[in-house]
């Protein structure tokens, strides 16, 4: 996709532009994290250390942050200390993750569950939930507390969802959306929505930015699961494929199918009904996602979304905040990293 390349710099920018906006405050939020992932227990300790070192974006912790400041939320160090327990839902959903997909490689490391193994990975995930709801407990705040335990709620049955259309090739569309909005986009609308209630907003600015939050989400999703066929971007050093591999149906693949011929949709069953897809496969799913053009048909879905983002902000003023929230709806669609 053209648009990805011309952008990168604008993309990168408005990313770092939110972290600079709550630099100091999310120096604290990594402190934060070891603090809490810290543990008597060796094993526990060195799994979380580990997981610590793989880095991440921080995107949730940032749109806490970022949302809460663009609320007038200016008192106190709530905001750092729930921008944390976002993070840490997160985390504790990817060890999870890994385990039900037999996930080997994340940010470029091994998996938890490749060293220490499935049970271990299961366990410390269910430590980092443990330690967020005593945040969230300690926070006092009840609207807090509830929106954040039914978000790990939606995120688990997200999951169960997934894992029940598992290696399904005609999943439904609607499907897939349902999956994506409960395993990613419900924690980025918590994460946003957050910030107006620390600040005590009205409900409408609460469902701004929930609304904002909820299509991010989905934006950041479908770009996700887009760049891992998107082959054209080999250049920026994004590894394609992991999602093929593990036999994931996502967006490019619902979308190759519906347009394929019969024996094309014969082949793509085979090759997901696989134990194992090897490099022929997967140069054969993008040659078919090549020819019916795929990737930019998968970018004008995400396309409504990002509008649907940005559109959300318009109750608020005009300020240095709010553009660097509606600009991060671009960053999510086009970013390649």
């Amino acid at each position: 996709m053209g648009t990805v390349v011309q952008l990168k710099k604008q993309v990168n920018n408005s990313y770092l532009e939110l972290k600079n906006s709550v630099d100091d405050k999310l120096a604290l939020v990594e402190v934060n994290i070891l603090n809490k992932l810290s543990s008597k227990v060796e094993l526990v300790d060195e799994m979380t250390k580990y997981h610590v070192k793989t880095g991440g974006k921080r995107l949730r912790a940032l749109l806490t942050l970022g949302s809460a400041k663009l609320s007038g939320y200016t008192k106190g160090g709530r905001d750092i200390n729930l921008a944390t327990c976002v993070e840490l839902i997160h985390a504790a959903t990817l060890m999870h993750d890994d385990v039900i997909d037999n996930g080997k490689i994340r940010r470029g490391k091994k998996t938890l569950n490749q060293i220490w193994g499935n049970q271990s990975s299961i366990l410390v995930g269910d430590y980092l939930l443990s330690r967020c709801f005593e945040m969230m407990v300690e926070d006092g705040n009840l609207e807090i507390l509830k929106l954040l335990s039914s978000t790990s709620a939606e995120i688990s049955q997200g999951e169960v969802l997934q894992l029940q259309h598992k290696g399904e090739i005609d999943m439904l569309e609607d499907t897939y959306q349902k999956i994506i909005s409960a395993k990613t986009a419900s924690l980025f609308a918590a994460s946003t929505k957050v910030g107006a209630i620390l600040a005590n907003k009205e409900n409408k600015i609460k469902q701004a930015l929930e609304v904002y939050g909820k299509n991010l989400g989905l934006t950041f999703q479908i770009a996700d699961d887009t760049l891992d066929y998107n082959s054209d971007l080999k250049i920026f050093g994004k590894e394609i494929g992991n999602d093929f591999y593990e036999g994931k149906i996502t967006l490019p693949i619902i979308l190759v199918y519906q347009k394929a011929s019969k024996l094309e949709k014969n082949e793509l069953k085979n090759i997901f009904e696989k134990q194992i897809r090897n490099e022929g496969d997967f140069q054969k799913v993008l040659n078919l996602i090549k020819d019916y053009n795929i990737i930019s048909e998968c970018y004008s879905k995400a396309d409504y979304f990002v509008n649907l983002a940005s559109n959300a902000l318009n109750i608020f003023k005009e300020s240095k905040e709010k553009n660097i929230l509606k600009n991060l709806t671009s960053f999510s669609l086009e970013r390649t990293f």
